[in-house]
């Protein structure tokens, strides 16, 4: 039988973490980039589908390429995070269903079906997004997640070929605690958002 995590574990990436606009000067090295993927790719997706793209975007030259389609709320503290992820999701996902997901032939489902494809590649990218914010929170990173942003002027920017598609955009670093976040704002109570049958 598992036992839960420690209460210091659970406060780090649940009860006492925090959406973060400014972040200190440490940078995010390549290897912690690599761990945080080696976490993330084993939360569940459906059919083991695994359509989730990730483009670590820590070169300053790639950063101002980025910053022009953000809004205007998100384009200072894009520029000055040490590492920004756009989240993506891969249109051709079921192309890997053969090697990834074993129980049979899932890919004819999906090949020539466009809404099929976009609404699993939309939902478990969105997944896949926010095991990368859990696994990087349990790294001692801090995260802001963005939506603001031209998904339009990005995809044409980093992805021309048009296979992958911006979910999300998600800035990473090591969070100034003096002014580096909001204050934690109110949660709605378990009896507002869910019932128990």
């Amino acid at each position: 039988m598992k036992s839960a995590l420690d209460q210091t574990a659970l406060d780090q990436i649940f009860r006492e973490a925090h959406t973060f606009n400014k972040f200190t000067d440490q940078a995010v090295s390549e290897q912690t980039v690599r761990e945080l993927y080696e976490l993330l790719k084993w939360g569940p997706t459906s059919m083991n589908a695994q359509p989730g793209r990730y483009l670590f975007v820590h070169s300053a030259a790639a950063r101002e390429r980025l910053v022009p389609a953000m809004i205007a709320a998100n384009a200072e503290k894009t520029r000055q995070a040490p590492l920004t992820v756009i989240v993506a999701m891969d249109t051709q996902f079921h192309d890997h269903l053969p090697t990834q997901f074993k129980a049979y032939d899932a890919r004819p489902m999906f090949a020539g079906n466009a809404p099929l494809v976009e609404a699993t590649a939309f939902r478990n990218s969105s997944l896949q997004g926010a095991y990368l914010m859990l696994a990087a929170r349990a790294l001692g990173l801090d995260c802001g997640a963005m939506s603001g942003f031209d998904a339009a002027r990005v995809d044409a920017e980093f992805f021309p070929d048009g296979h992958w598609k911006s979910n999300f955009i998600v800035n990473m670093g090591y969070g100034l605690e003096a002014g580096g976040h909001y204050p934690r704002g109110p949660r709605l109570v378990f009896d507002e958002v869910a019932r128990i049958v």
